[in-house]
């Protein structure tokens, strides 16, 4: 049961609510209410006198009421009221005020929440403006009880920030099986994965000098990266083992002619990878600034690693190679077939 809606619809109507001073039961005080809310109460500030008049005409009201409290009803067979009561207004010893208060409240976690949005200028990258407001944050110095998160596509970044390092990890270790298992060897793959941290250099100055941010798309391009410029460090090492395996010459001979003779495949695929990444960064068409974080990436990390790979990845081969042979002993796997002819290193 409750008031009618003609009674509910303007703060004022707080001063139709009457409220019993007998503690009688609840059933009663419930009913006494619903009977006495139709009598109105004036929407001004009443004194002390215009108060006892309205007691006074209450009294009258509830007096009525229990008369009728002492009868079943026909329905129910349940009593309305079993006390009498004297109803007093709610205006009688309460005061009402306007003021402000949130239309809904947010909650969290079973806690309080209030949610701030922000907008990014142009040219800013979402991890910069993370980064600031978690630095703000840190210096307003706020009570340990408030707690601040991101939400949305923040929270999605980071989200996506905390993955990054077990994603590359995992795209790691998969090169490493397969060129395991290709080149029946656990050490030679590592000479292969040493390019990878030449790519990243590369792809990382290229993004600062252009003063591009490190968005997800790029760290897509980072990713791409493992998969394209350890083609480098493969064709030579493939030619030199082959050479090794083959024709049992030794490791220093064999990188070298696999360096010279590589050399052409090397630079080819090079640049065919650089201009096929060179729309991407030039930025053309629908959606290229999405995009050409993607382009500058791939362009970067080639160049840099095509410079670095040539002369690092002969050098960690050998080193290698001299490793896996103090590891099994001093015995070269890669023994000279009969009747090869062996040159002296």
């Amino acid at each position: 049961m409750e008031f009618a809606p003609q009674y509910q619809q303007t703060p004022n109507d707080l001063k139709r609510i009457y409220v019993s001073t007998s503690g009688g039961s609840a059933s009663g005080t419930s009913a006494t209410q619903l009977a006495a809310g139709a009598v109105s109460a004036s929407t001004t500030s009443t004194s002390a006198s215009s108060r006892t008049s309205s007691v006074a005409l209450d009294s009258a009201t509830n007096a009525a009421i229990n008369s009728i409290s002492g009868s079943k009803s026909a329905s129910s067979g349940t009593a309305v009221s079993t006390n009498k009561e004297t109803m007093v207004p709610l205006s009688a010893f309460a005061t009402v005020t306007p003021g402000t208060t949130p239309i809904s409240v947010n909650h969290q976690g079973g806690q309080l929440a209030a949610t701030i949005s922000f907008s990014l200028p142009g040219g800013t990258a979402l991890g910069s403006a993370a980064a600031e407001i978690q630095k703000t944050m840190s210096n307003l110095d706020v009570p340990l009880s408030i707690k601040g998160s991101f939400a949305g596509t923040a929270a999605a970044f980071k989200s996506s920030q905390s993955s990054e390092p077990l994603i590359i990890l995992a795209a790691l270790a998969a090169v490493y099986i397969v060129l395991g298992i290709l080149y029946e060897s656990t050490i030679h793959p590592l000479t292969i994965l040493s390019t990878i941290p030449s790519a990243g250099i590369g792809a990382t100055l290229f993004l600062l000098m252009l003063n591009t941010p490190l968005t997800i798309i790029a760290l897509i391009g980072v990713i791409l990266l493992i998969g394209i410029v350890k083609k480098n460090a493969i064709l030579m090492i493939d030619f030199a083992l082959a050479l090794q395996r083959g024709e049992g010459i030794a490791p220093e001979e064999a990188i070298f002619r696999a360096a010279l003779l590589r050399f052409r495949p090397i630079l080819m695929t090079t640049f065919a990878a650089v201009l096929g990444a060179l729309p991407l960064a030039i930025g053309i068409g629908q959606g290229a600034s999405l995009r050409q974080p993607l382009g500058l990436t791939i362009i970067g990390g080639l160049l840099v690693s095509q410079a670095l790979t040539l002369y690092t990845t002969p050098v960690l081969y050998l080193w290698l190679e001299r490793l896996g042979t103090t590891l099994r002993g001093g015995r070269d796997k890669a023994a000279p077939r009969s009747g090869s002819i062996v040159e002296a290193p």
